[in-house]
């Protein structure tokens, strides 16, 4: 009866493990599979063309869906990614920027890391992604352009989180020195954005005080294209 039992349980055992083990293979965490038919099916740059990859997370999603004619008439690629970390960002840069030979990448990065969407924050592993994300273009001549998280005062999807206001300006901060040091254009969106003394989006470019409206992208567009003309 002993024995029977014991490879009862043992069957479950493998039952479960090789559940979780297909689970896992179905996952796409890093959303690697999210652009992989658009990229594939995307031409080569031509000799005289200057591609020109957006890389983020919703924000840079809603842009291309809300705002699509800026994308397109400006030869524009969006590859943002809702709900996704810098850590997400770093795990696709070789299928979503560097494998599209874009001329220069827009990295807008922190909001979900911030909001804790991948783990606990922690603002040395979010600046290591960033900079690796860099590193990265540079190391396969893409200029880069670096941009601050938007400011938010609270996410309505984590409201555990009391102090993103403090993270997102400390987080900013740091990369705008780290991008003034080594000579990297920054396009602050946070001043332009940020409203009252809780640091959150201002409600003239948002719903939600996270993602913006046609108006809020419109004043990004404003700060992001002249940026992009001078880099290239």
């Amino acid at each position: 009866m002993r024995k029977n039992l014991h490879c009862i349980w043992l069957a479950l055992f493998c039952l479960c493990f090789a559940w979780a083990e297909g689970q896992a293979q179905n996952q796409d965490w890093g959303g690697l599979n999210r652009y992989a038919q658009a990229n594939q099916e995307l031409p080569a740059p031509g000799k005289k063309e200057k591609r020109v990859v957006f890389l983020g997370n919703s924000i840079t999603e809603g842009w291309a869906n809300l705002r699509p004619d800026f994308f397109t008439t400006n030869g524009y690629i969006g590859r943002g990614i809702g709900g996704q970390t810098s850590y997400q960002y770093l795990v696709r840069f070789r299928e979503d920027v560097i494998n599209l030979q874009p001329k220069l990448v827009v990295i807008n990065a922190g909001t979900n890391d911030v909001a804790e969407n991948t783990g606990p924050y922690n603002e040395d592993y979010t600046f290591g992604n960033i900079l690796s994300m860099v590193e990265l273009a540079q190391a396969h001549g893409i200029k880069v352009i670096l941009t601050s998280t938007l400011p938010a005062a609270a996410f309505a999807w984590n409201p555990r989180i009391k102090d993103a206001a403090d993270k997102i300006a400390a987080l900013n901060a740091r990369v705008k020195a780290y991008a003034k040091e080594h000579k990297i254009p920054y396009v602050d969106y946070y001043q332009e954005m940020v409203h009252g003394q809780e640091r959150a989006l201002n409600p003239a470019y948002t719903k939600d005080g996270v993602h913006p409206t046609v108006e809020g992208y419109e004043v990004m567009e404003r700060l992001i294209k002249p940026a992009i003309d001078k880099a290239l």
